[in-house]
């Protein structure tokens, strides 16, 4: 899956280029720079590979969310709608702004239930953020006409689905702002870092304020720019955009490699009985990444898991019982583990919605196994690993049939 798999001469050559300038910091110093400026040449590289206007680079994917919200408006006492199956820091962008993360279902395609955000909408709700989990998409058409309809904010945060696509357009782009993370473990990397993409002016201009303590960049020099806004520092350095820069230009490589292992694999579980695969909005969309599967009951499925880890075969992720990406093992926010006060108006409603039960997202995620895919596979390790996982899928299914 992740790009770090095919790190090379390419990246090696971007980064050998910021440290013979010296270089580090992607503002001023223009003189000395050799005509290196890697952080602009990634954020064109950005804007021509997803077809979006704008995009500004940030230090990493929970940055950009909290920027992005920044930049349109979220803010104290505000609800933005977002999945029980997320990475925590979707829901620590929010609660950062000031704002009420309102979870709510999933459905099978492991990303927001229309009809259940639909149900959740309020007076207070200002956006709703479809998170783009393992490499596939939420369903885009019915979101946006719900967020049409109220009048909402759309913010993806597609950190883990770079390169997806829904209908021809990239995610990330379909939004009023969409958001990519490139830590070490996406589809590309630039060790840390992350991006806003839009395609409104007024965004984009001000997540570059935003994102270097309120400086507008349109002075001579840093010491002349002006300051609209307060801002903080999320900058990305040279050096970590000059990976970036090598590996978005491998982006299709890794598109083409995990979309074939990915169809190897599946084709093998295809003839295992009784198993179903994560429903996909735009098959053709679809990064590879993972590939994601549910068996009939929640003790098949930790059956599974378990002989699939005595196996030796890694990789296969049980996200129900995961610490970071399922709402139910979230318990610092169940808890309201805080370093910092919140005001209590938004801690109480933080409280709330965290602490809300959700039987229909523990239906699917119980019964739901996520299979990665690797760069370095050939097409014969592909058909082996796809090989052994049918193997015992069907053994922990027969057995249960057999008792039944």
């Amino acid at each position: 899956m992740p790009g770090y798999e095919l790190f090379g001469a390419e990246e090696r050559k971007e980064v050998n280029d910021v440290l013979e300038t010296g270089i580090l910091m992607r503002y001023g110093f223009d003189g000395m720079r050799n005509g290196m400026w890697k952080a602009k040449e990634l954020e064109t590289e950005i804007c021509k590979t997803f077809n979006s206007k704008h995009a500004q680079l940030v230090s990493s994917g929970t940055a950009a969310l909290t920027m992005a919200m920044s930049a349109l408006g979220i803010g104290a006492g505000d609800e933005i709608i977002m999945p029980t199956f997320t990475f925590v820091a979707s829901f620590e962008a929010v609660i950062s702004v000031g704002a009420i993360p309102v979870l709510v279902d999933i459905d099978e395609t492991l990303t927001l239930s229309p009809a259940a955000v639909e149900a959740a909408i309020s007076p207070r709700t200002k956006a709703i953020m479809p998170v783009h989990m393992c490499g596939s998409m939420a369903q885009m058409d019915e979101l946006k006409a719900i967020a049409d309809k109220h009048n909402l904010l759309l913010l993806e945060d597609a950190c883990q689905a770079i390169g997806a696509s829904y209908k021809g357009k990239a995610l990330g782009t379909i939004g009023h702002a969409g958001t990519f993370s490139f830590d070490f473990v996406k589809i590309i990397t630039c060790a840390e870092g992350g991006a806003v993409l839009t395609q409104t002016e007024e965004i984009y201009r001000k997540c570059d304020q935003f994102s270097d303590h309120g400086h507008d960049h349109m002075g001579k020099d840093r010491g002349a720019d002006l300051h609209p806004y307060l801002g903080y520092n999320f900058r990305i350095s040279e050096l970590h955009a000059a990976v970036g820069l090598a590996q978005i230009r491998k982006l299709g490589q890794f598109l083409e490699l995990q979309k074939r292992n990915h169809s190897i694999i599946q084709k093998a579980l295809s003839a295992v009985q009784g198993i179903s695969f994560r429903v996909i909005p735009d098959p053709a969309g679809d990064t590879g990444s993972f590939l994601s599967f549910f068996l009939p009951t929640e003790e098949m499925t930790r059956e599974a898991i378990a002989e699939l880890q005595a196996a030796g075969i890694a990789g296969n992720f049980y996200w129900y019982d995961n610490n970071w990406h399922y709402i139910r093992k979230w318990q610092h926010l169940q808890n309201g583990s805080f370093m910092s006060r919140l005001p209590e108006e938004q801690k109480k409603q933080v409280m709330h919605y965290s602490n809300l039960a959700f039987p229909a997202s523990d239906a699917i995620m119980s019964r739901c196994i996520s299979s990665s895919i690797s760069l370095l596979w050939d097409e014969n390790q592909a058909a082996e690993r796809g090989a052994k996982i049918a193997a015992i899928l069907n053994n922990v299914i027969a057995k249960h049939n057999i008792t039944a």
